[in-house]
């Protein structure tokens, strides 16, 4: 499954752990991506949508 929103475009982004003695590693924080039915311009479609586009009311689920 892709991990781009189909309706606002985000996507994985790195960034960094930080421990308590500030040692740091590498990360990952990747959006909640769901693959829900939609309509567009008239027609069902599956799209991968984040939940925040799915709370915010930007996309009606089908």
């Amino acid at each position: 499954m892709s991990k781009v929103c189909s309706i606002c475009g985000k996507h994985p982004a790195a960034g960094r752990n930080v421990s308590h003695s500030h040692r740091v590693t590498n990360r990952i924080y990747r959006p909640n991506i769901q693959k829900i039915t939609i309509m567009k311009d008239g027609h069902l479609q599956k799209a991968n949508v984040c939940t925040q586009c799915i709370r915010s009311g930007k996309v009606a689920r089908s």
